[in-house]
């Protein structure tokens, strides 16, 4: 039989490697002054996209109807292959923009 310590002593530890393992798959946001990022014009809000210098973007455009996007529908950000590692904002924009379907 278990003692109440060595409960206790398991449950910490397993509690500490379930957090430890949680945030292994925690990725990082793509930053706006990364260098692929400011190549691409990526921008976590759309609304606030250069339209003189990005004339293809319009108001709908966003990361979260791009084809490229890999979330799911209604999540605030999303893998992109792009970024490799990184996610982008739903809200986002860049050049590379496609739309879905």
């Amino acid at each position: 039989m278990t003692s109440r310590r060595e409960f206790v002593i398991q449950l910490s530890v397993g509690s500490a490697a379930l957090l430890a393992g949680s945030q292994v798959f925690a990725q990082a946001m793509v930053d706006e002054k990364d260098g692929q990022a400011a190549a691409l014009g990526y921008k976590a809000d759309s609304s606030k996209v250069d339209g003189k210098k990005f004339a293809t973007h319009k108001p709908e455009q966003n990361c979260g109807n791009c084809a490229l996007f890999q979330g799911k529908a209604g999540d605030k950000a999303g893998a992109c292959p792009l970024f490799a590692g990184k996610q982008v904002a739903a809200a986002g924009w860049c050049s590379a923009y496609a739309k879905k379907g």
